[in-house]
């Protein structure tokens, strides 16, 4: 039907199907995929290319308007940070919303996504992505976080909740990851993404008053010694929630909702640990003398219950560059604008005490307060 056809005669049909959506009136004489490297194993050279990240399939077509040549692009998990399906469809968007752009490109005709049942779907028209999700009944947790900081008692039902958050975590990270290299792309991440420690630094504005840039670099280039510490650990990796802090927590009474898992759902325990915990002392900051039988009792709840019910004596050891990651966003000037120059201070100092040190003490939770 198709000429040369090197692709499964099924996707094929769907593939030609679909190209003659786009191009009426035309008829499709050839589909074949296409290799990284044309060159064969007999004649390749140092400058063989091994590794590609696409499975790009040629399609030949006569119409109307003559012979047209195209090429329909999709791309495989690996471990250069397209583990992720999301990681994945970024790279054909961006393809899409670029190659108009650039003088000489070869140009964008189509751009969309498999469906499960292997038909195709175009998003050629599509604006911004969109998740639809389920409405939970609760309050945020940062409320209760507010409460106990103001009034400097901490009720049962604090306590208890406390606990449920310590548990739920140790229930989340009861589960191995996917595979080492994703430990490996989460620590990574940890400093290079746009919303983790170096994305957080770049966003301080110079005049920052308190905050120089100088301290900006000297806890940058700590975490940077973090992740040379860190990366090799992979064992470490479990199912994490990825952004759990008060404002994705809610409770409903006792019933526990969790909104809003992020970064790949997976990498070290310690990150949802620090994220939470972090949040103990940062509601403080505004109460301190409220500390001891209000927050404190809370902060020292969560980490006996945490570190009692899971097995991860490494986890005090891990957690400093989370540490540093969550308290550069509760010391922005840009996330929370309202923070007095010696709260920022005081964030900023904790920070550097951990990423000091080979391994974290809760203790110095309170001493952070004083």
């Amino acid at each position: 039907m198709f000429g040369r056809m090197s692709v499964p005669s099924s996707s094929a049909t769907t593939l030609a199907e679909h190209v003659l959506r786009l191009y009426p009136g035309s008829t499709v004489t050839r589909i074949c995929a296409l290799g990284a490297d044309e060159s064969s194993e007999e004649s390749s050279t140092e400058t063989s290319k091994g590794l590609g990240y696409g499975r790009p399939v040629r399609v030949d077509l006569d119409g109307p308007q003559g012979r047209r040549r195209l090429v329909f692009h999709t791309a495989r998990p690996d471990d250069f940070g397209h583990d992720r399906r999301s990681d994945r469809a970024q790279a054909m968007l961006l393809l899409w919303d670029c190659a108009a752009r650039i003088p000489f490109h070869t140009r964008a005709v189509d751009v969309g996504a498999l469906r499960s049942d292997g038909d195709l779907l175009s998003l050629a028209d599509a604006g911004e992505f969109y998740v639809v999700t389920e409405w939970c009944d609760g309050l945020p947790y940062a409320e209760d976080l507010r409460r106990v900081a103001a009034s400097g008692q901490s009720t049962a039902l604090d306590l208890r909740r406390a606990e449920a958050l310590a548990r739920a975590l140790v229930e989340i990270h009861s589960v191995p990851g996917s595979h080492p290299a994703a430990y490996t792309r989460a620590i990574r991440d940890l400093l290079g993404h746009g919303e983790a420690i170096f994305g957080l630094v770049d966003s301080y504005p110079i005049d920052t008053p308190g905050i120089s840039p100088d301290e900006l670099r000297r806890i940058e280039e700590a975490c940077l010694r973090w992740r040379w510490r860190l990366r090799g650990q992979t064992t470490r990796l479990r199912r994490t929630h990825g952004d759990f802090h008060p404002f994705n927590i809610l409770f409903d009474g006792e019933t526990l909702h969790l909104l809003d898992t992020s970064r790949g759902a997976e990498g070290d325990p310690a990150d949802d640990v620090a994220c939470l915990s972090i949040n103990y002392l940062f509601f403080g900051l505004e109460h301190r003398k409220y500390w001891r039988d209000g927050l404190g009792r809370l902060w020292e709840r969560f980490w006996q219950v945490y570190l009692d019910e899971r097995d991860d004596p490494g986890i005090l050891s891990a957690v400093a560059p989370y540490f540093a990651w969550r308290g550069l966003v509760l010391a922005s000037p840009l996330w929370y604008p309202h923070l007095t120059e010696d709260d920022r201070r005081r964030v900023l100092a904790f920070v550097e005490r951990v990423l000091n040190a080979e391994r974290f003490d809760p203790a110095w939770g309170p001493e952070a307060m004083l």
